[in-house]
């Protein structure tokens, strides 16, 4: 049997300093919100030949004679560019689509259009390699979209609320769940050991984030909140099978020995823990690696999250029953 409980001190001090990090990091840089929380539009293209550099496009779209605002030019993938920009009408969103057509679109050589008669034009492509150079290099559409400042604004407000909303719930479930035990340690601190876990975890999560939006312009949306909110529930579930096992301990057992209960508890759940995990990452990476690049942020929050939450709910939120019941003896 692991001795959790009396190493609890290293646990402790690692997600100390994550926490702190992390927090340092949301607070100085931030995280980087996509269009969902800042309102305007997101263009993106792609070429089906060779993608023109980020300078080539942002000087295309300065010939548009109407502002556009700060126009953010990002690759993606390999052939695809993103372009993040104030709302658009859809006329708008028109003509700046037609003006990169313009600029970057390549057809076949322009000695292949012949023209006769009264403007008629004949489109002569020669066999072989020519058939496959003509149109070489096309402007696709992939996606537009469009959210207005107030209904950015109204989103991000609810997510917020939703994660507040969140967490009380969970603290008064917990106390309610574990109101018949309530000595040594009283019910509502299981929800509030509950809730240190998660916050975590989710801190964690952000942090990473920071970091990804700094580097590799990853932007933060509802599928991100959605994320936090299956990581909210996933480590409280986490931290609920562990403390209901300690529950069971100390009925069947005596109270008094507290701190060993609580580490049979952690072994008890500590193989079921692992391996709920590790079959939940598995589908996790499996759509990181191949669900495309709408999916593969969501699925990487869920993947952070996960392994936080697997680990706060063994090394952190566990033990910290145990400090609230020697807290308890030290004031008696």
């Amino acid at each position: 049997m692991i001795n959790i409980i009396k190493y609890r001190k290293i646990p402790f001090t690692i997600s100390a300093i994550l926490f702190v990090v992390s927090l340092i990091l949301i607070l100085t840089i931030g995280l980087k919100p996509s269009i969902d929380f800042t309102g305007g539009s997101l263009l993106e293209v792609s070429f089906t030949g060779e993608r023109p550099t980020v300078t080539e496009v942002q000087t295309s779209l300065a010939e548009i004679d109407f502002d556009l605002g700060e126009v953010i030019v990002q690759p993606s993938e390999e052939s695809n560019i993103l372009l993040r920009m104030r709302f658009v009408s859809e006329e708008e969103h028109q003509l700046v689509l037609a003006q990169i057509r313009k600029s970057f679109e390549v057809s076949n050589d322009e000695s292949n259009l012949l023209v006769e008669g009264e403007g008629d034009v004949i489109v002569e492509v020669e066999t072989g390699d020519n058939i496959e150079n003509f149109n070489q290099n096309r402007v696709l559409e992939e996606r537009i979209e469009t959210i207005g400042p107030a209904i950015s604004s109204h989103l991000r407000s609810r997510a917020i609320y939703a994660v507040i909303a969140v967490v009380i719930a969970i603290v008064l479930y917990v106390a309610y769940a574990f109101r018949k035990v309530s000595k040594p340690v009283q019910s509502w601190k299981y929800g509030l050991s509950a809730v240190v876990a998660l916050v975590h975890d989710v801190t964690f999560t952000m942090g990473i984030f920071v970091l990804l939006g700094k580097y590799l312009n990853v932007e933060v949306g509802i599928p991100f909140v959605v994320a936090l909110l299956t990581i909210l529930g996933y480590s409280v579930n986490d931290s609920i099978v562990v403390f209901d096992r300690v529950r069971e301990n100390l009925i069947k057992r005596s109270a008094e020995r507290f701190s060993e209960m609580v580490n049979m508890g952690v072994n008890q759940t500590l193989v079921r823990s692992f391996n709920t995990s590790l079959t939940t990452l598995i589908v996790l990476f499996a759509l990181f690696l191949f669900g495309g690049e709408s999916i593969k942020y969501f699925a990487l929050a869920l993947i952070v999250g996960i392994l936080s939450g697997t680990y706060s709910s063994i090394f952190l939120a566990s033990p910290l029953l145990v400090v609230w019941e020697r807290l308890k003896k030290r004031k008696v």
